[in-house]
């Protein structure tokens, strides 16, 4: 640890190779920081320090026997709290599953615990990944570490919280429409979405089944790729996994660009974009161009104005349907001592659920009614396909595309709770790429009032290897990501 921040992955695991560093020293040093700085930001839902302590010490017996299998062995992580851990309460941040424990690991856990973490904790998030803030979140609200005051943007909030402050080296969180880039960008950490399929949602709490990926928030790019390594594959429990060849991702991580073609889509400097956003993210992709990318400032993805409407059809109906388990019969919350069956049913809903969740579940069920299925969802999926063939011929002729991760810097908490449609445009940016399926990656990329702006830079399905290549390029020539929020 240096100034309370941990080490990156890959230097932490060169100590820990070489006996330099214990892990069980590592996770006490995280641990340590967690009860100095959590109170302030209120990041984690539950700490697991026992459970910590013991996997840590586990980890230290594996590098004296020289058995250690991962880069990833005996480090500290913070996983959300959506992605099932068995023995650990998994509750989403929702009154409905406040004492739920899973009987089983996610495959994203078991591929985890493959590699000998540690894990330290679950995040905060808003309520079943619901929102673009953790404000929704029915423990309480997350701050952002950069300005206590402000939001650090949603749904994966905690986790990005956890890795800006140094709870933990690195976090997993979700992604549905910007939910791991939009808080990497507003707490200046390094987010990565996906390829859709490319790793197993098996275990993660559904909120919208075609659009949802699990993804690593980290430091820096280099333990963006270690992470993706360890997580990334084929799994036969997940019927929309793609049996598609996982690479070594650090190996696509060089310092130049030469010869890549990126565009820069103008329909992404959307009308309200804050001056300062735009100024630094013109800059940044300024920069990737004097490391030898051929970019081309006109590029064009036409439907783009119509993904935020296509979205809040699509993911409201699917959660619509996803929540429809939850009646208080089988597991979670359930109203005591109802009059009847359609009384239980009802009460639970009304009280296990908050308004966002309630929100997202009325519009879903309005748009698959009869009489507006055709009219509204039909339609959505229509626009959804014209969003995609967009994208596929835009990687035609670029390697990537760069954009703002958001429009705006980190708004202030309580600013934008009360007006549901401007909170949905924090999004504006990321959620055309779930649309689509294809990776994006959000990257620190400048400030403003000191608060932070972030880059995404997106790929073509399975493009993860380009965008990490483009990523880290600009890592090594930049320092905004070795910034830590004074706190």
């Amino acid at each position: 640890m240096t100034d309370n921040y941990p080490l990156t992955i890959h230097e932490a695991h060169k100590k820990l190779a070489s006996r330099e560093l214990s892990s069980v020293e590592l996770t006490r040093a995280a641990l340590k920081r967690i009860a100095e700085v959590d109170p302030k930001v209120r990041a984690i839902v539950t700490i697991t320090d026992d459970l910590a302590l013991e996997q840590a010490q586990q980890a230290d017996e594996l590098f004296a026997r020289g058995e250690a299998p991962s880069p990833l062995t005996g480090i500290p992580v913070l996983i959300k709290d959506n992605i099932c851990t068995r023995g650990i309460r998994t509750t989403c941040s929702s009154k409905m599953l406040e004492n739920f424990v899973p009987p089983y690991d996610a495959t994203l856990t078991e591929k985890l615990k493959a590699c000998s973490p540690v894990i330290v904790g679950k995040t905060n998030m808003d309520e079943f990944a619901m929102g673009s803030s953790t404000e929704n979140s029915a423990l309480f609200p997350t701050h952002n570490p950069w300005d206590v005051s402000r939001v650090p943007g949603g749904s994966s909030g905690g986790s990005a919280v956890g890795v800006a402050v140094g709870a933990a080296i690195y976090a997993i969180g979700s992604d549905t429409g910007g939910s791991i880039r939009q808080p990497a960008g507003f707490c200046s950490v390094t987010g990565l979405k996906p390829t859709y399929g490319r790793v197993s949602r098996y275990g993660l709490v559904a909120f919208a089944s075609s659009l949802d990926q699990i993804g690593p928030l980290t430091q820096d790019v280099t333990d963006c790729a270690l992470v993706l390594n360890a997580i990334a594959g084929y799994d036969p429990r997940d019927s929309t996994s793609v049996p598609y060849p996982v690479p070594d991702y650090t190996r696509c991580l060089k310092p130049d660009l030469k010869g890549l073609r990126l565009g820069v889509p103008r329909e992404y400097f959307v009308e309200g974009m804050q001056a300062e956003v735009e100024t630094a993210i013109r800059q940044a992709i300024s920069k990737l161009e004097e490391l030898g990318a051929i970019i081309d400032w006109e590029a064009s993805l036409p439907s783009t104005p119509y993904a935020l409407a296509a979205y809040y059809i699509i993911a409201p109906s699917e959660a619509s349907a996803n929540l429809a388990r939850y009646d208080g019969v089988k597991y979670g919350y359930s109203y005591a001592e109802p009059e009847n069956m359609w009384e239980a049913m009802e009460k639970t809903r009304q009280h296990g659920f908050g308004p966002e969740v309630k929100r997202r579940i009325m519009l879903g069920t309005y748009a698959l009614s009869a009489g507006y299925y055709d009219a509204w969802y039909v339609k959505a999926q229509k626009v959804r396909t014209l969003i995609r063939r967009e994208f596929d011929q835009a990687f035609e002729k670029y390697d990537a595309l760069v954009t703002p991760t958001s429009p705006t810097i980190p708004f202030k908490i309580g600013e934008k709770v009360d007006d549901p449609l401007q909170m949905y445009l924090s999004d504006v940016c990321t959620l055309p790429i779930n649309i689509a399926g294809v990776p994006g990656i959000s990257i620190p990329a400048g400030f403003a009032d000191g608060l932070p702006i972030g880059m995404q830079i997106i790929g073509k399905h399975f493009g993860e290897e380009t965008i990490l290549r483009i990523a880290y390029a600009y890592q090594q020539a930049t320092d905004w990501h070795k910034r830590r929020p004074d706190i």
